[in-house]
């Protein structure tokens, strides 16, 4: 069965709890089901190491897990309107993927969380594709036509899904920012479905 990976990073539980409605969308899809992964902190101190398999949570992703998928959902928390740098340390690196094209015309889409409503969402939507783009990823956004997306009040982008933690216990999604995540989510799948399928089939 097609698996689409949905790898990311999280502190507090709200882009933890982005990711699981993302896989809630990618399993929406007939036929397809959804790897939920992380990756570990990073430290100043070179010398620390993380444990192996993580104390809670998903376990770390690998790149095997990237080479192995029929595309991609990725989350970050903002950082100064970037990733955070521990995703960007496991997408650093990839480069052996890029230099076989492992990932090259599979479909992405991104997803972030903010403390506040201008903490940079779109930014670091924005600086997550990136890498995406070289590694020559097919991206995802959300359209208009997803009703939410003019009815939110909170997160919620054409470049991505998102939240926005504000006053509210983190990992306590709107309804609306839920429901664009599944979206997300299924969009990625439907097209990666699309994409396996024979060429017939595409074509119909």
């Amino acid at each position: 069965m097609p698996e689409i990976l949905v790898l990311y990073y999280s502190r507090h539980g709200s882009t933890a709890e982005l990711a699981r409605q993302a896989c809630r969308g990618v399993e929406s899809i007939d036929g397809m089901t959804a790897r939920l992964r992380t990756v570990p902190g990073v430290s100043s101190n070179t010398e620390q190491l993380q444990p192996a398999v993580p104390d809670e949570g998903p376990p770390f992703a690998t790149h095997d897990d990237l080479a192995r998928c029929a595309g991609l959902l990725m989350g970050s928390p903002t950082r100064f309107g970037n990733m955070a740098a521990a995703l960007k340390y496991f997408l650093d690196g990839t480069a052996s993927l890029w230099m076989s094209s492992a990932l090259a015309g599979k479909p992405a889409g991104v997803f972030t969380s903010t403390q506040t409503l201008h903490g940079g969402q779109e930014s670091t939507l924005l600086s997550m594709m990136l890498p995406l783009f070289h590694h020559g990823m097919y991206l995802v956004g959300l359209p208009y036509s997803e009703p939410e997306l003019t009815n939110t009040l909170s997160g919620g982008t054409p470049y991505g899904a998102s939240h926005v933690v504000g006053r509210s216990e983190p990992g306590r999604l709107t309804d609306s920012e839920a429901e664009l995540a599944r979206a997300l989510g299924a969009r990625v799948a439907a097209l990666a479905a699309r994409l396996a399928a024979p060429a017939n089939s595409r074509l119909a």
